[in-house]
């Protein structure tokens, strides 16, 4: 009896016989390309990782390169350091002097106070050790700090040997006292009080002062003033030391070639002399003017006597009185 699908399905029986072999040749080749291909591939991650390795070391040698580039760009040459350095430390010690010289230096006598401290001058603070006459005394420089507390590391003298050759002789700018007895010649009258006077008030004590010239005896005229009662000397100015001399009746107007009055003028001392010689202040106690020091000293200069002194004195004084009263009359009819 014949069966078509018997037919049909011989080959297909076949067919599966021959399946297994083929099928593994199959599977021979296969493994045969993932053997190649993880081979290739083994070998490209091992290329790789050589040329990654190969870079990276280049990458260090060029950083390695760079570094030691930049050290010899950012390090300047020897010959650069030495005049740099050079440079610098001559700026530095320029400096150092400029203001040690100009606020730390101590001025120890006259002859320390150079024309160019002169010129431009300059204010300086100290303590007066002695007063001579009742115009002039003796100040010890006491410059920059720690001369007072809280930082007081250095100090004054006091005894005479100590103070030898260490103070500045001061002529009080735009006034003079009456003279004292020199060399033999007679005090003017009221020498003694107005010498007291002005070491009462600032003998031992702290002046500030403006230098301003060399006179002919090599003493500095400076213009001098009070300490401030309230703020430091350094931020505002005290009282002027001449005008409240004038005030007080201890002294006259300077009125010669080089008289210096500072930042107050000739007129504010010629009207305080006025006010003191109307309340009968000081020296002018008796309402005459008598000789002045200025007349003093030239008289003596020339050879005078005390005669002709007083004779110039009462001449001038009966001048003044008759003009109209005196000054102390003119004065009220001004005011008034």
């Amino acid at each position: 009896m014949h069966f078509p699908w018997r037919r049909k399905q011989q080959p297909s029986e076949e067919q599966s016989s021959s399946l297994p072999s083929e099928q593994h040749s199959s599977n021979s080749h296969w493994s045969a390309t993932k053997d190649t291909l993880q081979t290739h591939a083994a070998t490209a991650q091992a290329q790789t990782a050589s040329t990654k390795g190969t870079l990276q070391d280049h990458a260090a040698n060029i950083k390695t390169r760079l570094r030691a580039k930049a050290y010899e760009l950012g390090s300047p040459p020897t010959a650069y350091l030495i005049v740099s350095g050079f440079f610098l430390g001559s700026v530095s010690t320029l400096g150092a002097t400029f203001v040690y010289r100009r606020y730390f230096r101590r001025l120890r006598t006259a002859e320390w106070v150079t024309p160019d401290v002169l010129e431009r001058r300059g204010w300086v603070r100290g303590v007066v050790t002695s007063v001579g006459d009742a115009d002039n005394f003796r100040l010890y420089h006491t410059p920059a700090i720690g001369w007072r507390w809280p930082l007081k590391f250095r100090r004054v003298p006091t005894l005479s040997k100590e103070l030898k050759d260490q103070t500045i002789h001061v002529r009080i700018a735009g006034v003079d006292a009456p003279e004292g007895a020199h060399f033999g010649r007679p005090a003017q009258p009221y020498a003694a009080e107005a010498l007291t006077w002005l070491k009462n008030t600032i003998e031992g004590k702290t002046v500030y002062c403006q230098l301003v010239r060399r006179d002919q005896y090599s003493r500095i005229v400076s213009v001098v003033t009070l300490p401030p009662p309230f703020l430091p000397g350094w931020l505002t100015t005290g009282r002027s030391l001449a005008l409240e001399m004038l005030r007080a009746g201890t002294g006259l107007t300077y009125e010669q070639a080089g008289a210096e009055y500072g930042k107050y003028g000739k007129d504010e001392f010629i009207r305080v002399e006025a006010e003191a010689r109307a309340a009968r202040r000081g020296m002018w106690k008796h309402g005459t003017a008598g000789e002045t020091p200025a007349q003093y000293k030239r008289r003596y200069a020339q050879g005078g006597s005390d005669v002709e002194a007083q004779t110039q004195g009462r001449t001038k004084a009966e001048t003044e009185n008759s003009k109209g009263g005196g000054l102390r009359g003119i004065l009220k009819r001004i005011w008034s």
